[in-house]
């Protein structure tokens, strides 16, 4: 019997997160010996924002939605507001990340996986192609090791395997988010709703990122992102609820954690570990979205960790991140120019609110999300957006706004 054989799991997954947890329901789902390691009490600073595509994608139920909404609320520096409706029956789903995370953990158990609960250490590497992962478990902080033919870390941004296992997985640029999960009264005066994201485009909340207001059904989650590391985050929420009028609001929970907003050029050490997820970099620029985009690289994670155990050919793990892209990379290349153009100032994002009041960037940014692809019908309109885009970002005034500015 060869040693490889003799390895106790056939996948490791450290992290139990959507991603991690979605790689451990559809290698077991396979038939697979897989082992879940995640670390207790672990809820991420999150919207909890899901496109409707995600429930079918990944079989989710509608119970788990929180809340449907409906519209977004954008908001210039100068507080002029920009109504979004989703339009067409679509709606942005809203999950609470600690119900969400352990349903998913749950269901990849009842699938097979074994759960344990412990805190990732380190790896080591054995003949053969074993690797070892040292944990201690959160009972009594005993160090444990098991073996595996295969490892897939998906523990989040600044990831402890893809530090241990990849080159420069270190370097990937980070917004730092901080949220307060508040409960919503049953009567208030407040300008709420429980069916409308409000997003705040205004430098004072955020210099590099926005700030954000989330139904979540009887809770709402208030927050905001910036990549400066210096940006007091847990004061200008403060600032924010005071602006906002929601200061009163009971506090549930805070937290806060960093997030990737560039994919890794590499996601595997081409021998038996590959990332998926946040640790893998795959939070959409611009938007910060990334619990779709989590499970599909967790998905595709398990599917390229299928065919390495097929094949034992390592090169085979690379598929993940070659699929990934091929699917979202084109998205994330335009969102991350579109961060780095928009949010730069005041100014510029003043325009980029006026631009969300077009139709057409309406319709295409809806459909792009629900669908979680570029629109490829009405060519038409991509390239009015095209020009409209850059009309404002130069200070170019359009047509329409050189008749309004004549008063014609």
């Amino acid at each position: 019997m060869s040693e490889q054989s003799q390895a106790e799991f056939d996948v490791i997954v450290v992290g139990g997160g959507p991603s991690g947890a979605t790689a451990a329901y559809d290698l077991a789902m396979q038939g697979h010996k897989v082992m879940l390691l995640d670390r207790a009490g672990r809820i991420k600073p999150c919207g909890g924002a899901v496109p409707p595509r995600l429930l079918k994608d990944f079989d989710i139920p509608q119970s788990l939605l929180k809340a449907h909404a409906h519209s977004a609320r954008i908001i210039s520096p100068k507080d002029n507001r920009v109504d979004m409706p989703v339009g067409e029956g679509g709606y942005v789903g809203m999950v609470d990340r600690d119900e969400f995370d352990e349903w998913l953990r749950n269901r990849a158990a009842e699938a097979g996986a074994i759960r344990m609960t412990g805190t990732y250490e380190g790896i080591e590497q054995g003949d053969n192609n074993i690797a070892t992962i040292c944990y201690r478990t959160e009972r009594n902080g005993e160090m444990q090791r098991v073996t595996t033919k295969a490892v897939i870390g998906a523990d989040g941004a600044r990831s402890k395997v893809a530090r241990d296992s990849i080159k420069n997985a270190d370097r990937v640029p980070c917004v730092f988010a901080y949220h307060e999960i508040v409960k919503v009264p049953e009567e208030h005066q407040e300008d709420y709703r429980d069916d409308r994201c409000d997003v705040y485009y205004q430098g004072h909340l955020s210099p590099d990122f926005y700030a954000w207001i989330f139904p979540h059904g009887k809770t709402a989650s208030i927050g905001l992102g910036s990549a400066n590391k210096g940006f007091p985050l847990r004061e200008t929420t403060k600032l924010m609820r005071e602006q906002t009028g929601l200061d009163g609001w009971e506090t549930i929970r805070k937290e806060g954690a960093p997030i990737p907003l560039k994919p890794l050029k590499k996601w595997d050490n081409g021998k038996n570990v590959l990332v998926v997820g946040d640790a893998a970099g795959v939070v959409a620029p611009a938007s910060g979205e990334g619990i779709y985009y989590a499970m599909a690289a967790g998905r595709m994670g398990a599917e390229a960790a299928m065919e390495y155990l097929k094949t034992a050919n390592a090169k085979a793990l690379a598929g993940a991140r070659k699929k990934f892209m091929k699917q979202h990379g084109r998205v994330f290349w335009i969102l991350g120019i579109m961060q780095y153009f928009w949010y730069s100032s005041d100014k510029r994002r003043e325009r980029f609110v006026k631009m969300c009041d077009d139709p057409d960037v309406q319709r295409l940014t809806w459909e792009a999300y629900m669908h979680k692809e570029l629109v490829k019908r009405d060519p038409l309109a991509h390239v009015k957006i095209f020009l409209k885009d850059t009309a404002h970002l130069l200070g170019i005034k359009s047509m329409e706004e050189e008749q309004v500015a004549k008063g014609g």
